[in-house]
């Protein structure tokens, strides 16, 4: 996959999760899903640490953006 590529995975993704709003979820669909929402909550963070790892291994930094 070219760099493009990946950044362009990556801003879906990101875009993606902005779309969520588990704060508009009744308790009952909370619970109903809490189990699931946990494992995929725990997987991306997985794989996000896993990129920011594989970033930091080549000697580069993870920061924010700073605001203009």
């Amino acid at each position: 996959m070219s760099s493009n590529d990946a950044i362009a995975r990556l801003r879906a993704a990101v875009s993606a999760l902005g779309d969520v709003d588990v704060s508009a979820w009744d308790d009952t669909a909370l619970t109903n899903h809490l189990q699931e929402l946990s494992a995929a909550l725990c997987e991306v963070d997985a794989q996000l640490s896993r990129l920011a790892d594989a970033v930091r291994a080549r000697g580069f930094r993870v920061a924010e953006p700073v605001a203009a």
